[in-house]
C-alpha cells in the first residue's frame, strides 16, 4: 500500500475516473458544438478543478489544523472556490451563450450556484480521501516505530552480558591497576561510563543533549589515546542547548563514521572537527573530517544508513541531512527539531 502512494497511482486512478465520468455525462456536447468543445470543456472543467483540489490539500488543510495559521488556510480554501467557481462560470457563458446561443446562460453568475456545489463536492471528496491516506501512513509510521524500538530493544538484549557482572569486573579490574597508573584508571572509567549510559540510560525514547554530549567526550577521548599528535579533534558544543532532549544515540554514529575514515597523512595533519549549535527550532550538527582521496572507501557505511533510516522514523520530512565529499574533507550537516 505505500509502494501504492509513492507512485501517486492514487492521483492517477482518482482523475482518470472524475474525467471519465465527466466526459460521459458531457458527450451530449460532441452533437451540440463538435469534438474540440467537447474536449475544451474536459479540460478546462478538470483543469480548475485540479486546481482548486491541489490548493485545498497543499496549502489550506496543513494550515487549518494549526492554530496560528487557520485564517491563511480558510483565505487559500477561497481562493480555491474562487479559481474554480469563477473560471468555469466564463467557460459557461462562452460555451452556453456564445457556442450554443443560448441568451438566458449570457449571464455570468447564471451557473454559480451549479459550479460552487460541484467543486464543493469534490473538495469534500478529494480532502476526505488526502486525510485518509494520511491517517494510514501516519499509522504505518507509529507500526514501523514501534517495530524498529522492537528490534532495537532485541539487539541491546542480544548484545547485553550481564550488566551487573560486567561493571562488577570493571571494578575489579580498576582497583587491580596500580594507583600510580592514572592514564589506565582514567581510560577504564570513561569506558564505565559510556557503557553504564548505554545499558540503562538510553531506554527512554528522549534524553538530555548534555548526557549525549558527555558520552560523545568520552568516546572522543578513547579515540584520541590511539591517535598520534598528527591528528587534530575538536568538539564545540553551544552552551544554549543545556536543557533540551534529543532521541539517544542519535549522534554518535556520525562520530563514529569520522574516527572510521578520517585520513593518515604523514606530511600534514589529520583533522576532526564537530560542532554543535541550537536553531530556532532545533539541532545543528556539522562534522567535517579529513579524508585520503588516494583511498577508495564507502563513506558512512551500514552506520549512517541505519541511522538515515531512523531519521526518518522520527522525523519524516522534517530533518535535514546534507553529506559532501569533496577533495580531502568529508563534511555532515544534520539538521534536527528538538521533541
Amino acid at each position: 500500500m505505500s509502494r501504492f502512494f509513492s507512485y501517486r497511482l492514487d492521483h492517477i486512478i482518482f482523475w482518470i475516473l472524475t474525467v471519465l465520468f465527466h466526459g460521459y455525462t458531457r458527450l451530449p456536447w460532441i452533437n451540440k458544438a463538435g469534438l474540440n468543445q467537447f474536449i475544451i470543456e474536459l479540460v478546462v472543467r478538470n483543469g480548475l478543478l485540479a486546481c482548486a483540489i491541489y490548493i485545498t490539500i497543499g496549502l489550506s488543510l496543513p494550515r487549518l489544523t494549526q492554530g496560528k495559521e487557520r485564517l491563511i488556510g480558510l483565505l487559500w480554501l477561497l481562493l480555491a472556490l474562487l479559481i474554480y467557481v469563477v473560471g468555469k462560470n466564463a467557460h459557461d457563458v462562452y460555451f452556453y451563450g456564445y457556442i450554443i446561443g443560448d441568451a438566458s446562460r449570457v449571464s455570468f453568475f447564471h451557473s454559480t450556484y451549479y459550479n460552487l456545489s460541484i467543486v464543493l463536492f469534490y473538495l469534500s471528496f478529494a480532502c476526505t480521501l488526502y486525510l485518509s491516506k494520511q491517517w494510514y501512513l501516519q499509522r504505518e509510521k507509529m507500526r514501523l516505530i514501534e517495530m524498529e524500538k522492537l528490534s532495537t530493544e532485541l539487539e541491546y538484549l542480544r548484545a547485553q552480558v550481564n550488566p551487573h557482572f560486567l561493571f562488577n569486573s570493571i571494578n575489579t579490574i580498576y582497583f587491580q591497576i596500580d594507583k600510580q597508573n592514572t592514564t589506565a584508571r582514567e581510560t577504564l572509567e570513561k569506558f564505565s561510563e559510556m557503557l553504564r549510559y548505554q545499558l540503562y540510560e538510553c531506554t527512554n525514547e528522549t534524553i538530555a543533549i548534555e548526557k549525549e554530549v558527555l558520552y560523545l567526550h568520552n568516546y572522543i577521548a578513547l579515540q584520541k589515546l590511539r591517535l598520534s599528535d598528527r591528528y587534530v579533534v575538536e568538539l564545540a558544543t553551544d552552551v544554549a542547548l543545556k536543557g533540551l532532549f534529543i532521541p539517544p544515540l542519535m549522534l554518535i554514529p556520525f562520530i563514529e563514521n569520522m574516527f572510521k575514515h578520517v585520513s593518515h597523512f604523514t606530511d600534514k595533519p589529520n583533522t576532526i572537527s564537530i560542532a554543535l549549535k541550537k536553531e530556532e527550532n532545533g539541532l545543528l550538527l556539522i562534522t567535517e573530517n579529513t579524508t585520503d582521496s588516494s583511498i577508495k572507501n564507502e563513506s558512512g557505511g551500514i552506520g549512517l544508513k541505519n541511522v538515515i533510516r531512523r531519521l526518518d522514523l522520527l522525523y519524516g520530512e522534517h530533518y535535514k541531512l546534507e553529506i559532501k565529499s569533496e577533495d580531502e574533507r568529508f563534511r555532515v550537516t544534520l539538521q534536527i527539531p528538538f521533541l
